[in-house]
């Protein structure tokens, strides 16, 4: 498990789906930000989920993430961890070789990604068959969701049943999009995150939503960045507020 320091800052980055250059800049600006802001705090970056897909860059993506995984590794005060979202449960599946997995997958934007891999002159079953073991191994690797009970943080991909956390189970991490998780006024009808502040993506918004009921709160930072807006990470600094947004526009790579 995890441990982080109680004074750590965390980003926690929404869906880049294959647009590497937003994301390398945004990785950028939040470094930037972290030296300026808190230069002698801890500090922790996490990936939300689908990074792949739809874009045209998904192996870069997966590659700055684990270069980024590498680097946190050999700087004490930095901890990335990355979700899995429901594009790389879709492409870890399809990658067993099942034809109805790999069907499923293309027609949600998995050809893009298949493309990103593509050796020259290779066709698709030659790129399937050489796909590289180290970036599967890694997908198979991914937690999806991160409770922090210290710090009454949730980060997951697409959501959390109020009624049945934290024992939900990965369908609901990595897929809802139910009424019962959007309306944070239901979840102060159980205790189970009472105090918590939930941050997910999956669900693409014009704008960042950040949604307050008495104590807990919902915070969505999927901004659409492969379908023309921002790739959007949102930074908690203990119990500051409100929260602050680190924005790059993924058509222009401006901040």
């Amino acid at each position: 498990m995890v441990q982080f320091h109680r004074d750590t800052v965390f980003y926690a980055i929404g869906d880049v789906h294959g647009m590497a250059g937003a994301l390398m800049k945004l990785h950028l600006q939040i470094m930037r930000h972290r030296a300026d802001t808190f230069p002698d705090r801890p500090f922790a970056i996490i990936h939300l989920g689908d990074y792949v897909d739809r874009g045209p860059d998904s192996r870069e993506v997966i590659e700055l993430i684990m270069s980024m995984e590498r680097r946190a590794a050999t700087n004490p005060d930095l901890t990335v961890v990355s979700l899995k979202g429901n594009h790389e449960d879709m492409m870890i599946e399809a990658l067993t070789g099942d034809p109805a997995f790999l069907d499923n997958w293309m027609r949600n934007g998995g050809d893009t990604t298949v493309e990103s891999y593509r050796p020259p002159g290779a066709d698709e079953d030659e790129t399937m068959l050489r796909f590289p073991g180290d970036h599967l191994d890694w997908l198979k690797s991914l937690p999806d969701i991160l409770i922090l009970e210290a710090q009454k943080l949730v980060f997951v991909h697409a959501g959390v049943h109020p009624s049945h956390f934290p024992e939900d189970g990965s369908q609901v991490h990595l897929w809802t999009r139910s009424q019962r998780f959007f309306d944070v006024s239901r979840w102060s009808k159980q205790d189970n995150l009472k105090g918590y502040t939930v941050v997910h993506g999956h669900t693409p918004v014009d704008d960042v939503q950040c949604v307050t009921h008495e104590t807990s709160r919902r915070i969505n930072v999927d901004t659409g960045a492969v379908f023309g807006g921002s790739l959007t990470a949102v930074v908690l600094d203990g119990g500051a507020e409100p929260p602050t947004f680190l924005k790059i526009d993924a058509e222009t790579g401006s901040d």
